[in-house]
């Protein structure tokens, strides 16, 4: 018992010793008082000036370039081609001499039958060789208007009402990388294929173009709506927050957070029917960390 007594009265000799030693610290210094402000955050931020713009609505077709006229050279009798007299890309004129048959069978021989141009044009086809068994009833060759070209596509069921005749369209070939040719609508089937659901429809270069050959693959964009000198603005600078559209702009170097109504969208651009005036400075890069009022440096500006 005697020993548990001196243990306490060590343990409060040595309490009253540290209580001494806080006070006297508290007697010399003053806590030093703890900062409550923290450096504002800048953000780095790129920026596009707001100006009339149009913008183009289309659809994407892929279409083959035609000759508008097509007509099939077919011989007045049957037997064997007995001769060729034009070559693939030569122009003839009307009832030229193309070619000639002959009519003999065992036993009877006939004068050769002549085979000429129905009408006036480039022979596009002449795939027979000489000693080839030819009928009226088989064409033996083409001749086309290459100076006249058509470029025809086909539009699915759900696109059929978004086509007009008059309609623009721009069309790129692997063959002219970097180039496009425009076209327009001319001609729209009045009836859709029963089998793939599909309208065809027909374009007309405008104007005409020589480097554009027939059988040749183009990659059209007919366009189907033009919005003109509307507030158009990248993509990327529209941030949704609780599903309500905003952009930021800048306002005396603060990010200012703007409720925007949305227009048309054409790939990487978006058209701002209301909430942004022209000349507005609006962030394109680096606004989806910023908050309404948030301090910003304007790297580069468009």
């Amino acid at each position: 018992m005697k020993k548990i007594q001196q243990c306490v009265l060590a343990a409060a000799a040595v309490s009253a010793v540290l209580g001494i030693t806080a006070c006297n610290r508290g007697a010399g210094h003053e806590a030093a008082p703890v900062s409550q402000q923290t450096e504002e955050i800048t953000y780095a931020v790129n920026t596009y000036k707001t100006v009339p713009a149009n913008l183009d609505d289309y659809l994407e077709f892929g279409g083959d370039v035609a000759a508008v006229s097509n007509v099939d050279v077919l011989p007045d009798a049957s037997g064997k081609l007995l001769n060729k007299y034009v070559e693939v890309g030569e122009y003839v004129e009307r009832n030229q001499l193309l070619a000639t048959v002959d009519p003999s069978k065992p036993g009877l021989y006939y004068e050769p039958s002549p085979v000429r141009a129905p009408v006036a044009g480039t022979v596009s086809s002449f795939p027979l060789s000489i000693g080839a068994t030819v009928s009226p009833s088989t064409p033996i060759g083409t001749i086309s208007s290459t100076s006249d070209v058509e470029i025809t596509i086909s539009v699915a069921e759900r696109y059929v009402s978004r086509v007009q005749l008059g309609q623009t369209a721009t069309l790129t070939f692997d063959a002219y990388p970097g180039e496009t040719f425009t076209a327009r609508v001319t001609e729209i089937s009045p009836v859709l294929d029963t089998v793939t659901r599909t309208m065809t429809v027909k374009l007309r270069l405008d104007p005409e173009d020589s480097r554009v050959k027939i059988g040749m693959y183009a990659r059209v964009k007919l366009v189907t709506d033009t919005k003109e000198n509307v507030i158009v603005v990248p993509a990327a600078a529209v941030v949704v927050r609780n599903d309500t559209p905003y952009v930021f702009i800048v306002q005396n170097g603060t990010a200012v957070l703007c409720g925007v109504t949305l227009g048309l969208k054409v790939d990487d651009r978006q058209e701002i029917t209301s909430g942004l005036n022209i000349g507005s400075e609006v962030i394109i890069s680096g606004q989806t960390l910023l908050d309404d009022g948030s301090k910003v440096n304007v790297v580069s500006s468009n």
